[in-house]
């Protein structure tokens, strides 16, 4: 299979840098082409492999600009990825076109897994995801999500300890355990995939 080349549709940026950080560690040979809005994406020249596109655009939504990329992009399968996850919602972007719906609140590992089956042609609207899941929320205990707010507001662990009132070993086991759920290796992408799933604010 060629390169595949995923373009990112999205007007918050950190969002997309955020997303486009889990692609590239999933799929390490894709190129990550980037959108901020419906105009922006169809001013590209390169056609790409799939795109993943966020309800909730400036100008134009997300709904509304599936059938302009369709029109020029007619093979082109588009994944809606929305922080609102309501079925009525789901159901109207399947039936303007998406071959697929997520929320933002699913795993990376979901989102990643239904990307590469849409790559490979293997997916089929049969098999969508439930929309309301959210499950790296669920797992992740509460404690550990009070210092992923902290982490993502830049405090150091020692920082983190004294704010919380805890020991360093403690602050910095619970590092350990939210790099070792998200999938990643630093601080710094931790936060970043965590705002892309909006588990911080």
């Amino acid at each position: 299979m060629p390169s595949p080349r995923i373009l990112l549709i999205d007007d918050h940026a950190l969002f997309r840098a955020g997303l486009g950080m889990v692609v590239t560690m999933a799929l390490p040979q894709a190129t990550i082409l980037q959108a901020n809005s419906i105009d922006e994406a169809l001013a590209h020249t390169e056609t790409a492999s799939v795109v993943l596109l966020d309800i909730q655009l400036g100008n134009v939504s997300g709904l509304e600009g599936i059938a302009l990329l369709r029109a020029k992009w007619p093979q082109v399968p588009v994944l809606m990825l929305s922080a609102y996850d309501e079925p009525e919602t789901a159901r109207l972007a399947l039936e303007r076109g998406a071959v697929a719906f997520i929320s933002k609140a699913e795993s990376p590992e979901k989102i990643i897994g239904v990307l590469q089956q849409i790559l490979r042609g293997e997916w089929t609207p049969g098999a969508q995801p439930s929309v309301t899941a959210n499950d790296t929320a669920r797992k992740l205990t509460p404690r550990q999500r009070e210092v992923l707010q902290l982490l993502h507001l830049g405090l150091s662990n020692k920082l983190i300890a004294r704010q919380l009132n805890l020991s360093d070993n403690t602050v910095r086991r619970h590092v350990q355990d939210i790099l070792e759920y998200l999938h990643v290796v630093s601080r710094a992408e931790a936060v970043a995939v965590a705002r892309a799933q909006f588990l911080v604010n």
